[in-house]
């Protein structure tokens, strides 16, 4: 019997530093996140950014909760429910770090007798601290718990030409009766080295002006490319004027080079270049979370403003809207009767 584990990021339980203590710990210790030797790993994290980051973190989700929970959580589920209602097939959520894990999930269809997984990270790109990591958890622990089940993992979608029409529509039904002199495309940053990590030529990605646009094995696994490529693709969707679109990376960790521009410092010099009406948009996300909804709906619109930016609006993701719900039973039941998945070229 066939199945389906829909995996997202995950959420701590409350917006308390005594919640978001041992979610952070379970997020930063991934080896994919923060990739550095376990002891110097657990000392950065432990010794010194599980000291004071908790509490800020805390204050930060409090601003964002909803009275049903965590935003990520509650539209997840949201989104899960709506997908099984239409399709043919039992659907389990689980998250990557936080209470709501992985193995009960896989549990919860191993008991209704799946026995056949379709693995969907809820990630348009492939990224070794995002897609990458579901992946490889997934598989260690069917490994450990449940060796009977095969799994079989959708690809990185950004680039499937049926979700790109998804998120132009939906992009374009968000922008009506915002005349914007600028639309950013704002995806969460990760770590130069992880894009050369990710890179099997060893040699391709050079993190350069040309390397993302020359034809490449590299740009299965190439985050940068990928999130470029996006942006290109729905300004071609859209007919927008390209002058009037750009693309930066949110969210990034003092110390090392992390991919660029920065969409704090994008804020600033699009106000002051005389950007007034600023839309954005993140597409590295499926669901509004943490980083869309304080990061930049809210700490995005307070920069922008305060350096002359005149009118800010935050396109929210896809959450649970029905076209994206339609497409991810599209490729859940092309996979269940055929064993198809989605062309991601």
């Amino acid at each position: 019997m066939k199945g389906v584990l829909l995996v997202n990021l995950g959420s701590p339980d409350s917006p308390t530093a005594k919640d978001v203590k041992p979610y952070l710990d379970e997020f930063l210790m991934d080896e994919r996140v923060i990739d550095v030797p376990k002891l110097l790993r657990n000392l950065l994290v432990r010794g010194i950014i599980l000291q004071t980051r908790p509490k800020k973190s805390a204050e930060a989700y409090a601003k964002i909760w909803w009275e049903e929970g965590s935003p990520l959580i509650v539209l997840s589920e949201r989104f899960t429910e709506k997908v099984e209602k239409h399709s043919s097939l039992p659907i389990a959520l689980g998250m990557r770090y936080g209470s709501m894990d992985i193995k009960s999930a896989l549990g919860e269809l191993h008991k209704n007798g799946v026995n056949e997984i379709l693995l969907v990270p809820l990630y348009p790109h492939y990224a070794m601290s995002s897609y990458e990591t579901v992946v490889v958890k997934t598989m260690e622990v069917q490994g450990e718990f449940y060796p009977d089940i095969k799994l079989t993992t959708l690809p990185a979608f950004s680039k499937n030409s049926h979700y790109i029409e998804v998120f132009s529509n939906h992009l374009r039904e968000n922008l009506k009766g915002f005349d914007y002199d600028h639309l950013l495309f704002s995806y969460h940053g990760i770590p130069e080295r992880h894009i050369r990590k990710s890179d099997p030529t060893r040699f391709h990605c050079r993190i350069n002006s040309t390397c993302c646009t020359a034809n490449s094995v590299a740009h299965n696994t190439c985050y940068r490319h990928q999130c470029y490529n996006q942006t290109s693709n729905v300004v071609k969707k859209l007919g927008l004027s390209k002058d009037k679109v750009s693309t930066s990376f949110q969210s990034r960790l003092a110390g090392d080079p992390w991919l660029k521009p920065y969409t704090d410092f994008e804020f600033e010099r699009l106000a002051k270049s005389g950007v007034r009406k600023l839309a954005v948009v993140t597409p590295a996300f499926v669901s509004d979370c943490l980083e869309t909804l304080e990061e930049i709906a809210m700490e995005g619109k307070e920069q922008f403003l305060e350096a002359g930016g005149s009118e800010y609006i935050h396109i929210p993701c896809l959450n649970d809207s029905d076209p994206w719900v339609s497409l991810m039973v599209k490729w859940i039941e092309e996979w269940n009767t055929s064993g198809a998945l989605p062309m991601v070229n």
